[in-house]
């Protein structure tokens, strides 16, 4: 044991040598007179020009967490204020029965929650409704106000001829030590007339918590209270009496200003004093700050002695010092080894710390850079969400400088800029040379969004591409001002067409919005876009629609005539099971719709307008159309297609087949074909006088049969259906023709008095004014 000993002082004698004794001598004198030194210089500083910056630095922190105070206090005011001018709280809340109108109710309770919860200090939101009997008090739940000193607290607080003030109210009478500090509006907001008031109740404890930040040390006081008095509120829960309080209150009173600081000696203490002013509504607050200045100095005086101390006593712990010094040296690697191994185990004997805090730092340095790179990838879907809500008119509630900052924040520039929308519409997958078909939308807008995106980034700087995944894409151009991009989003559009005609084998539709200047216009552009694509021209050909040209050029060509005999013809093979008639008859009528020049949005308003007459035949005929279309929402089906193709198919499957399928069911082939008979007969002769005897001797049957099954097969009877035909053919006669009004009764079978007098029974009208209100159309 005692050769170990030997051993090691001998190896320690020999490794640390006159180089060690002079090091650590030097280290010793190095480190102790700068010491001294600075103990010095701090110690003989702190009473003096370091007290002053302390002071300076400590004002300023009360002053800057004043501000802190009055904003939070301005934020209540302001969103009390917001609230009180809500149409929520106007005067339809006097006579209302919460009871019965339970939503009400919760809806305002649900307001009051969230304006409770906007704030940390908020204790209760309330709402007080004055009523003669009861009156009724949400805090936030509803209930009624049964104790009369109750409401007497309240109907005080309506007394005021303030409409917003702050005050210090016992709620609880049998309590009336305990105030809250209470910020009341009377409702509706700006009447002269309230009936009740929104009341903000703040929490003693964050109130006495908000006002402790103002005091940063131990010991002194805090408060703040209104020039006339009337409300007080402070750290310790003190009066406004208090015999400090007081003598503080005096103090300021004497330096009459508003704001200022100054020493103030009390009880054998000095006490640094920092006070100014809160302007509130229709008032202002003082508030008050008294520190003691040995809490500010005494650290710095304290820190000074011990490093003077530590310094003359350095030389005479050298060794102890070496020792720390070694520690201390190996200290920092310690600690960069703690947290970068995070508590992982290693072998000290393969490699040392340094050589495994460098394989450690590239580990984390290659995950820092996969999640960085992750980052990267979910950036672009994040701007396409918050660009896809903005288009949308989701998000109408955020202001300007909201959305400005958002999209700041991913990484657009948007300052001196202007956006332009365009809204994009292939057509023509039913086509013959296309290459795709039915039920391939969302692979076509895919690949057509693709090339949007390349030839985007080829002729602007900033642009974002939306898939609507419905052979329509949207794209938000952000360009800079004072600049015309006409001609370049000419260029674009064509290269972009040429593309999708050749590689797609598609046409394209592109509607370019007007420049908009601020980002909440946005949706209206994009909306206006939109319905500029509706006005396209329903033929399979490549269209760009400039907005502006368009609002300059007005309305535009004559709109096409409805071809209301086809749709009468198609609808009488539907009721009489025509399947083949009734198909040939729907491709005439959305070709009449279709002819040259015809706008999309006049073809599909035309469609859904058969469409409902087709749902009114089926109606009459007995048949209830929700039904037999499953429920379904016919007209946003309908209204979602654009192809002619896939138009004739879906009316084909999924109207006329289910109503032929029902048809045929209820009536045989025979009667059905014997009613067909009878309506062309009526159809051809309608302008005769005819009879059901005589037409019932025409196809072979009895009166009394032929008025059953027409009724059957119909849905109307004989003379009703034999009128309608006639007051179909004479309004068109009366739309479309100069014939006289005797020589359009005589064309379809009547009487001029008795014309006239039926007309104006089926119609509300006299034939006359029929043909004027046609002819203004």
């Amino acid at each position: 044991m005692k050769t170990r000993i030997l051993n090691r002082r001998k190896g320690k004698s020999s490794t640390k040598g006159r180089f060690y004794r002079k090091s650590l001598i030097m280290l010793l004198i190095v480190a102790s007179i700068p010491g001294l030194i600075t103990g010095a210089l701090v110690y003989g500083m702190a009473g003096g020009r370091l007290e002053k910056e302390l002071l300076h630095l400590h004002n300023v922190q009360i002053e800057q967490r004043a501000r802190n105070i009055d904003a939070q206090l301005t934020n209540l005011e302001l969103m009390l204020s917001h609230w009180a001018f809500d149409s929520k709280f106007d005067y339809s809340l006097k006579d209302s029965n919460f009871v019965q109108d339970f939503a009400r109710a919760h809806d305002i309770t649900k307001t009051l929650l969230v304006m409770q919860g906007s704030n940390t200090m908020n204790k209760v939101v309330g709402l007080y409704l004055n009523g003669d009997d009861p009156s009724i008090l949400f805090e936030p739940e509803y209930g009624i106000v049964t104790s009369k000193p109750v409401q007497a607290v309240y109907e005080e607080l309506l007394q005021s001829k303030k409409v917003t003030y702050w005050t210090d109210v016992a709620f609880d009478p049998q309590r009336p030590q305990a105030k809250d500090l209470t910020l009341v509006h009377h409702i509706p907001g700006g009447s002269h007339r309230p009936f009740g008031a929104l009341l903000i109740r703040l929490d003693n404890e964050r109130v006495g918590d908000m006002l402790r930040t103002m005091t940063p040390y131990d010991g002194g006081e805090t408060f703040f209270l209104q020039d006339n008095g009337a409300l007080f509120a402070s750290t310790n829960g003190n009066d406004a009496e208090s015999p400090f309080t007081a003598a503080l209150r005096e103090g300021i009173m004497v330096r009459g200003s508003a704001e200022g600081s100054f020493f103030f000696d009390y009880s054998g203490a000095t006490y640094t004093v920092t006070y100014g002013k809160f302007s509130r509504i229709a008032d202002s607050w003082t508030y008050v700050s008294a520190s003691p200045i040995t809490s500010i100095t005494a650290p710095v005086v304290f820190i000074s002695k011990i490093i003077f101390t530590v310094s003359l006593s350095a030389l005479l712990l050298a060794a102890l010092l070496a020792w720390l010094a070694s520690r201390s040296i190996y200290s920092p690697v310690n600690r960069l080894m703690t947290v970068l191994m995070a508590g992982k185990s290693y072998a000290q004997e393969q490699h040392d710390e340094f050589s495994l805090i460098e394989r450690q730092w590239h580990h984390l340095n290659r995950e820092s850079s996969e999640l960085h790179s992750k980052l990267s990838e979910q950036l672009p879907h994040v701007k396409e969400s918050f660009l896809h809500q903005l288009l949308q008119g989701y998000l109408y509630a955020y202001s300007e400088e909201d959305l400005l900052g958002r999209m700041e924040r991913y990484k657009w520039k948007v300052s001196e800029h202007q956006f332009i929308v365009l809204y994009m519409q292939l057509t023509g997958i039913t086509s013959l040379e296309g290459k795709f078909k039915y039920g391939d939308e969302g692979l076509v807008t895919f690949a057509a969004v693709n090339m949007i995106e390349e030839f985007a980034e080829k002729h602007f700087e900033q642009s974002k591409t939306i898939n609507f995944h419905d052979l329509a894409a949207g794209m938000l151009l952000i360009v800079p001002k004072d600049r015309s991009y006409k001609e370049e989003l000419e260029v674009f559009g064509e290269e972009l067409t040429n593309a999708v005609n050749r590689i797609l084998k598609m046409r394209l539709t592109i509607a370019i919005s007007e420049p908009a200047a601020a980002i909440s216009h946005i949706p209206l552009s994009f909306e206006e876009a939109k319905h500029a694509a509706s006005q396209r021209n329903f033929e399979n050909e490549n269209q760009l629609i400039d907005i502006g040209q368009l609002h300059a050029r007005g309305e535009g060509a004559e709109e096409p005539p409805y071809p209301f005999t086809l749709e009468r013809e198609f609808i009488q093979a539907l009721r009489t099971g025509q399947e083949t008639d009734a198909y040939e008859l729907l491709n005439a009528f959305l070709s009449a719709l279709s002819c040259k020049g015809a706008k999309a949005v006049d073809v599909q308003q035309g469609m859904l307008h058969l469409l409902g007459s087709v749902q009114h035949a089926i109606l009459v005929s007995g048949i209830q159309p929700t039904r037999l279309f499953k429920y379904v929402n016919m007209y946003e089906q309908l209204s979602q297609i654009r192809e002619p193709e896939l138009i004739l198919t879906w009316f084909r499957e999924r109207v006329c087949d289910p109503f032929l399928k029902e048809l045929g069911g209820r009536s045989d082939s025979q009667v059905r074909s014997l009613i067909e008979q009878a309506m062309i007969y009526l159809q051809q002769n309608y302008m005769n006088d005819i009879s059901l005897d005589n037409c019932a001797d025409h196809i072979g049957t009895n009166p009394f049969f032929l008025s059953k099954t027409f009724k059957q097969v119909t849905g109307k009877n004989f003379i009703d259906y034999l009128t309608g035909l006639r007051m179909d053919k004479a309004k068109e006669l009366l739309r479309e023709s100069a014939l006289k009004i005797n020589d359009v009764a005589e064309q379809v079978g009547y009487q001029h008095s008795y014309f006239n007098r039926i007309f104006k029974k089926l119609e509300g009208m006299t034939p006359s004014r029929y043909r004027e209100l046609s002819q203004a159309e």
